[in-house]
């Protein structure tokens, strides 16, 4: 009987140690699966070597310089890049009424994919897997506008001046002027013919000569599908709408969008309101999330 006490005690006792050491073991698979899915999918070190050469380059001009200056006072090439997978709410609202766009995307700024869904019925959705612009909607109405065009188009208003460090986009300093009372830096930048479906689109940007932060940018579109024999649509001005600081990065929480004019500020009618919100950045994404779903319909030609 006591013998028999004696071999239960240490059957016990030895349950208790194994369970001990199974459950220190999956303890340990949970932390590196964690740990894993913690980390953007981009080296460190390709992100210092893409900001090295940025680095190199802009300041090789003193436009480039300008620019560059600008990146560091709203946080950083570096960080930009090391903060992850970019999120906002672009709601978009001409005030005619017309070409509303309103939805939440997540942006691959390493990459420039994109992935939208709408704000109405989020099971609406399109993006740009990096070679293919796709869209999974109801029907032809979930989204009356050209969403191929529109997949990266927030990213070059939220993104600035990120938007504008690689190669392929050639800088001119502009003398200064004064918009809004404050002394502004003009940096214009056009594009090497075939880069990004918009080769002709320009971008002026006014940068606060105070605080080296964005406070407004000219830009044009010359989109190939809307002017197929080529020219743009007039000149425009967007005007920041106040800050916010996400991760470090400085990033505009609206805009307000003009028809560029002689006029005071440059200024003419008031045509469009955007509001950024929901901004955040995030180390991962699920698989595939920037890839076509099955169901979804290719808007290459």
């Amino acid at each position: 009987m006591i013998k028999a006490s004696k071999l239960l005690g240490l059957f016990l006792v030895l349950s208790f140690v194994a369970c001990k050491e199974t459950a220190k073991k999956e303890s340990a698979s949970t932390t590196e699966v964690e740990t894993a899915v913690a980390t953007y999918n981009i080296p460190d070190s390709w992100i210092q070597k893409r900001v090295d050469a940025a680095n190199k380059r802009l300041n090789a001009t003193e436009a480039g310089k300008v620019l560059w200056s600008a990146m560091e006072a709203h946080g950083g090439l570096e960080n930009w890049y090391s903060n992850g997978y970019f999120s906002f709410h672009f709601d978009y609202k001409p005030l005619n009424g017309k070409g509303i766009r309103d939805s939440y995307q997540t942006i691959d700024t390493w990459s420039n994919k994109a992935r939208h869904n709408s704000i109405t019925d989020p099971s609406n959705t399109y993006g740009w897997d990096g070679e293919e612009a796709w869209v999974k909607a109801k029907d032809s109405t979930s989204f009356e506008y050209d969403t191929k065009f529109w997949a990266l188009t927030p990213l070059y208003f939220s993104g600035q001046p990120f938007v504008l460090d690689g190669e392929g986009v050639n800088l001119e300093l502009l003398p200064e002027v004064e918009f809004k009372g404050t002394l502004q830096k003009v940096v214009k930048a056009t594009y090497d013919a075939g880069v990004g479906s918009a080769p002709d689109d320009y971008y002026i940007l006014y940068i606060n000569s105070e605080t080296n932060l964005l406070d407004a940018f000219k830009y044009i579109v010359s989109y190939p599908e809307y002017f197929p024999e080529g020219g743009h649509a007039p000149e425009k001005i967007t005007v920041v709408q106040g800050t916010t600081t996400v991760d470090g990065i400085v990033l505009a929480t609206g805009f307000k969008t003009y028809w560029s004019a002689e006029a005071k500020d440059g200024l003419g009618e008031y045509i469009t309101d955007i509001t950024v919100s929901d901004i955040s950045f995030s180390p991962t994404v699920e698989d595939n999330f920037f890839s076509k779903p099955e169901d979804a319909k290719v808007l290459n030609d």
